[in-house]
């Protein structure tokens, strides 16, 4: 298997795996956004979710702050956003800014390695799935096969579960709520399923993930297995002892994969390559 290949592209740090098997032509891509807990880093994920079982290109994209984009080595800056405003200074801007980067990162990554964008799929964890959902919700990027693990559904949870951890509510306005209308992808899943072909998704929810999170996640599936032609491209796979993270603190560096993850990392790749074809 061919090392990790490590940089930026178009100002966004990624971390590359070749195809771990020989393809004939240009083979898939799987573009993937790492959580903003434990892995959190474009290496790390890479490390925690390798996907070695897809004869594909995976490309691993840094969130803002994070990676080779972290503020003095660390997540500090971050969690600075987080406390002073959860929706505005943090999880709008990164969603949104990570989703707005990506086209011009695939593009040149494509330019330099050549994978066959057509056969695209995309794969988030935590707000990494906030980002992956965005792309599939705005329609304009060909999309195969998604794959999302205790992904951010609604901004509003997110919120929730940082007002949990500061011991103060949230002060809504009318920014906000709008922001979070937008990142509202139960509300969205009419969008989604608009595609002009509608995408195969797979949610691995785990079972000790935060409450409001597997609500989330239920309700999700429930609404675009109601939209979609074939019910069955949209699944939920519960993980049995699978809390929020997918690797252990600190969670910035390449790490030994859990065998928790391992578990994610299998039902994950067995999709995309269903369905990547």
């Amino acid at each position: 298997m061919g090392e990790p290949v490590t940089g930026t592209a178009a100002g966004v740090p990624f971390t590359v795996l070749p195809p771990s098997a020989e393809v004939s032509g240009p083979a898939p891509v799987v573009v993937a956004w790492h959580m903003i807990d434990a892995p959190r880093s474009d290496a790390a994920f890479a490390a925690a979710l390798p996907l070695a079982g897809v004869p594909a290109w995976r490309v691993y994209l840094g969130m803002p702050l994070c990676g080779a984009r972290m503020v003095d080595g660390g997540m500090d800056a971050v969690v600075e956003r987080a406390r002073r405003d959860a929706m505005l200074a943090y999880v709008d801007p990164f969603v949104r800014q990570a989703a707005l980067e990506f086209p011009a990162a695939l593009a040149e990554l494509r330019e330099r390695f050549g994978f066959d964008t057509s056969r695209t799929a995309v794969v988030g964890g935590s707000l990494g799935g906030a980002v992956a959902l965005t792309i599939l919700a705005t329609r304009e990027i060909p999309v195969r096969a998604a794959a999302l693990i205790n992904p951010a559904v609604r901004a509003r949870s997110v919120v929730g579960l940082v007002e949990g951890l500061l011991g103060r509510p949230y002060p809504w306005n009318d920014e906000a709520e709008q922001a979070a209308d937008q990142l509202d992808f139960v509300a969205r899943s009419g969008e989604i399923s608009a595609r002009e072909t509608q995408v195969p998704l797979m949610l691995v929810s785990g079972e000790d993930d935060h409450p409001s999170l597997r609500t989330d996640a239920d309700d999700l599936v429930a609404a675009l297995r109601e939209r979609y032609a074939r019910p069955d491209d949209v699944q939920l796979a519960r993980v049995a002892g699978l809390a929020h993270p997918l690797a252990e603190e600190p969670g910035i560096e390449p790490a030994p994969q859990l065998p928790i993850a391992k578990l994610v990392d299998d039902t994950v790749a067995e999709w995309l390559t269903r369905h990547l074809g």
